[in-house]
């Protein structure tokens, strides 16, 4: 489909990337202005690896990050972002990087580097889908940074158990320019999207949303293949979602995602707070 436009929240998202340095090792974050109780997970995820992609040669793509959330983030003021620079090896660079607000920190996350390198390849296959047709996306869809269909949607309108999977065709709601960094934290952003619902599915039904307290508690992301040279955040991309195991009030998680083309480009994994108030 082509695209000619970004929607507003998208625009807004991008200008939230593009971080305030304050010294060689530290930047400063904002948040989106309309956004109240807690700061949505990918976002500062997302801050935290531009943060470290600013620290290292242009080369060296992200390939793994690993993270936890520690606090809630308070959308009414900045966050600060302290990157340590661990280990600049000769393929591979890592950086540490603390998330801080009111002085505390509320994100931490460990970030590997690589060059490009070739070697053996193989991959899981994607599953037999396709995108949407643009016809069939509401509106009202085409106003967040990203576009979502979830393909299993029909199903999910009632409340019983599901099996614990989930596939969604996703993609930027606009244009993104030829910039691989940019690509890799937008798409950082989105993978925490949907990661925690999974584990609900083969429990809907047996608990009120709102009696139930959930939070995402870590994240961990590799990236099998560069940005633009290999994938795009504004061309369609599939999660493949499932959640092996719930237990102990946490939802453990795992995601792939994939290109229209069939091409495995990134894994997700991530467990989330599941209590019962």
């Amino acid at each position: 489909m082509t695209q000619t436009t970004a929607s507003n929240r998208l625009s807004e998202l991008i200008g939230l990337l593009d971080l305030e340095r304050i010294e060689k090792n530290l930047f400063r974050a904002h948040h989106p202005a309309d956004r109240s109780g807690r700061l949505y997970g990918g976002q500062i995820m997302a801050q935290a690896l531009m943060a470290a992609i600013r620290t290292v040669p242009e080369e060296r793509s992200p390939h793994s990050l690993h993270g936890y959330f520690l606090r809630p983030g308070d959308p009414s003021v900045p966050a600060l972002i302290d990157v340590e620079r661990i280990r600049d090896g000769r393929s591979f660079t890592t950086r540490r990087v603390v998330v801080i607000q009111h002085g505390q920190a509320i994100f931490n996350m460990d970030a590997s580097f690589q060059i490009v390198e070739s070697g053996l390849e193989h991959q899981d296959e994607m599953p037999a889908m396709v995108p949407p047709p643009e016809r069939k996306i509401p509106q009202e869809l085409k106003q967040p940074p990203f576009l979502e269909w979830r393909v299993e949607h029909k199903a999910f309108k009632e409340e019983s158990p599901q099996q614990p999977r989930q596939h969604i065709w996703f993609r930027s709601n606009g244009p993104v320019a030829d910039d691989p960094a940019l690509h890799a934290c937008l798409l950082v952003y989105e993978s925490d999207n949907a990661l925690l619902s999974t584990a609900r599915l083969p429990h809907r039904g047996s608990f009120q949303r709102e009696q139930m307290q959930m939070a995402s508690l870590d994240h961990a992301m590799w990236f099998h293949h560069p940005a633009v040279s290999d994938w795009r955040v504004d061309g369609w991309l599939l999660y493949a979602l499932d959640s092996p195991s719930s237990s102990a009030a946490r939802g453990y998680n795992r995601g792939e995602i994939f290109t229209e083309s069939g091409r495995l480009i990134a894994s997700t994994m991530q467990e989330g707070l599941m209590r019962m108030r």
